[in-house]
C-alpha cells in the first residue's frame, strides 16, 4: 500500500512549476484519432490518467513514442479498431472522449461506461444528445447485476454519415461540450453548439484542433460554431512541417490553484511558474478575501508572468464564502482544497456546491485532523479552529486527496495519507514539487 507521509508545520517558500492540464490532455490525446498526420504533444503531465489514455491509443493501434519527459509523438494513421478496451475505460472518467473521437473518425465507437472519482451521479445523457443530433444511433448495452438489477455496461454509437446540426445542451457540461466538438469536427456541414461550458480546457481542445486544420470558433463562450473539415493535416501558416505538428498543453489551472492554497495554508511565500494568470482570477479573489497576498510578477528572466502567493507568519486570515460554478466562476475542483484552508482561518465560512452532489466525503477526514465542519444537503459550514493536528487519513477522490495534502502541510505533527492512487491521477510529481519549496513529505510503499 502506497502512502504519503507529511511532517507538517513547515512554511513553504520558493519557486514551483505547473504541469500541463490534466483536464485538457485527457481530451487532446483522444483527439489525435481525428488527425490525418502524426503530431507531437508537449507539456504532457506524468499522471496515471495520461498513461491510461496512451495505453488505450496503443490498444486501438496507434503509434505512441515518448521523445522526452512530457513529450510524445503520436500517429493514429493505422488505427482500425473502434472499441475501447473495457477494463481501461472503467479506470477513468475521461475515457468517454474516445466515444466522440472514434465516432468522428470511423462513424462507430464502443466504450464501457467510464470510471473515475465517485462524485455522485454523473450521467452522459448530454453527450448522447449531441451524438444523436449529428446523426448517430445509440445502443445502450445492458447487463444484469448479481441481485438481478439491470445496469448500463457500455455504449455503442453508429452512423452512416455525420451531418452538422444545431445542438442545444440542456445543462452546461464540460464533457458534453468537448465530446460534441470531437464528434462534429469532421461532420459534413456546420454544427452550432449552444449552452456550452467555457472552461480553459475546452479552449485548449479547440485550439489544438484548429492548429490541425479544423474550423472551430466561439470556444470559451456559450456558443461554439464548427465548420466540418474532412481532413486534418495541419495549418501550413503555423510553425512545423506538414508531416508533423507540435502542440503544447495549456498549464493546469487546478494544479496552480492547489499550490496557491498550499502556500496560503502554510503562511508561505511561493512563486508559481507556468500559469495563465487570468485563468486563476476567481481563485485569487477568494484567497485575497481571506487576507492572502496574491500578485502577478515577472519571472527573473522576464520570460513569463508568474503568480506570487504570500502570507506573513503571524497574519490572521479571514473567512469567506464560496459557491462553485462553471467557469469563470469558482471551480468545483478547487472546493476541497479551499475547505482545508478555511478550517484554519478565524470565523465561519460557507461553501455551496452547485456542480457535484457528493463532493464532501473528505469532511470526515478533515475532522480526524481537528476540523470543525457541518455539512448540509448541498454544502458545508466551516468553523475555523486555531490549528489542525496530524492524523491517518485517506484520499477519497483526486481533489479530496489534494485537500488532505494541504491540511497535512499546515497541521502540527505527522499526517499519513492513504489511497494516493487518486492523487496520482491528476498531480504530476507532487511530492518532488512540494519538497522543492520546503515541504517535509515522503512517498512510502508498505
Amino acid at each position: 500500500m502506497d502512502k504519503f507521509v507529511i511532517e507538517g508545520g513547515k512554511r513553504l517558500k520558493g519557486d514551483i512549476y505547473v504541469s500541463g492540464a490534466k483536464n485538457s490532455v485527457v481530451a487532446l490525446l483522444p483527439a489525435t484519432l481525428l488527425l490525418d498526420v502524426p503530431c507531437v504533444i508537449e507539456n504532457v503531465p506524468d499522471i496515471s490518467d495520461v498513461e491510461i489514455c496512451l495505453t488505450i491509443l496503443r490498444e486501438l493501434g496507434a503509434s505512441v513514442e515518448k521523445l522526452r519527459e512530457g513529450t510524445y509523438r503520436i500517429s493514429t494513421l493505422d488505427v482500425t479498431s473502434t472499441e475501447v478496451p473495457a477494463e481501461l475505460a472503467r479506470k477513468m472518467r475521461a475515457s468517454y472522449y474516445f466515444l466522440g473521437a472514434l465516432l468522428g473518425r470511423s462513424h462507430r465507437a464502443v466504450a464501457a461506461m467510464p470510471g473515475g472519482c465517485n462524485l455522485g451521479e454523473r450521467p452522459i445523457d448530454q453527450h448522447l444528445l449531441a451524438f444523436e443530433a449529428l446523426g448517430a444511433e445509440t445502443t445502450l448495452i445492458k447487463k444484469i447485476d448479481n441481485d438481478g438489477t439491470a445496469y448500463i455496461d457500455a455504449v455503442e454509437l453508429k452512423a452512416e454519415h455525420l451531418y452538422g446540426s444545431n445542438i442545444s445542451l440542456n445543462v452546461v457540461s464540460v464533457g458534453a461540450t468537448m465530446n460534441a466538438i470531437l464528434a462534429a469536427v469532421k461532420a459534413e456541414g456546420i454544427t452550432v453548439i449552444e449552452n456550452c461550458a467555457r472552461e480553459p480546457h475546452i479552449v485548449d481542445l479547440a485550439n489544438f484542433l484548429n492548429y490541425m486544420g479544423a474550423h472551430i470558433s466561439g470556444a470559451g463562450t456559450h456558443k461554439i460554431t464548427i465548420e466540418g473539415t474532412p481532413v486534418l493535416l495541419g495549418n501550413d501558416a503555423l510553425e512545423g512541417s506538414v508531416e508533423e505538428r507540435i502542440y503544447s498543453v495549456v498549464p493546469d489551472q487546478i494544479e496552480a490553484g492547489t499550490f496557491m492554497v498550499a502556500a496560503a495554508a502554510t503562511r508561505g511565500d511561493v512563486l508559481i511558474h507556468g500559469v495563465i494568470p487570468h485563468h486563476m482570477k476567481d481563485i485569487a479573489e477568494r484567497l485575497q478575501e481571506c487576507g492572502v497576498t496574491v500578485e502577478e510578477v515577472e519571472s527573473a528572466d522576464r520570460q513569463e508572468v508568474c503568480i506570487r502567493v504570500s502570507v506573513s507568519e503571524n497574519r490572521r486570515l479571514h473567512p469567506t464564502n464560496i459557491k462553485t460554478e462553471p467557469y469563470p466562476g469558482f471551480p468545483t475542483d478547487m472546493q476541497p482544497q479551499m475547505a482545508a484552508l478555511l478550517c484554519i482561518v478565524d470565523g465561519q465560512s460557507n461553501i455551496s456546491e452547485q456542480v457535484w452532489e457528493d463532493r464532501f466525503r473528505y469532511v470526515a477526514e478533515l475532522r480526524r485532523m481537528g476540523a470543525h465542519i457541518n455539512t448540509t444537503h448541498d454544502g458545508a459550514i466551516i468553523f475555523g479552529v486555531p490549528g489542525l493536528h496530524g492524523a491517518r487519513v485517506k484520499a477519497c477522490d483526486l481533489r479530496a486527496g489534494a485537500a488532505m495534502i494541504i491540511a497535512g502541510l499546515a497541521a502540527e505533527g505527522t499526517t499519513e495519507i492513504t489511497d494516493i492512487y487518486h492523487i496520482e491521477r491528476g498531480y504530476s510529481h507532487i511530492v518532488d514539487k512540494l519538497r522543492g519549496i520546503g515541504a517535509d513529505m515522503k512517498w512510502i510503499s508498505e
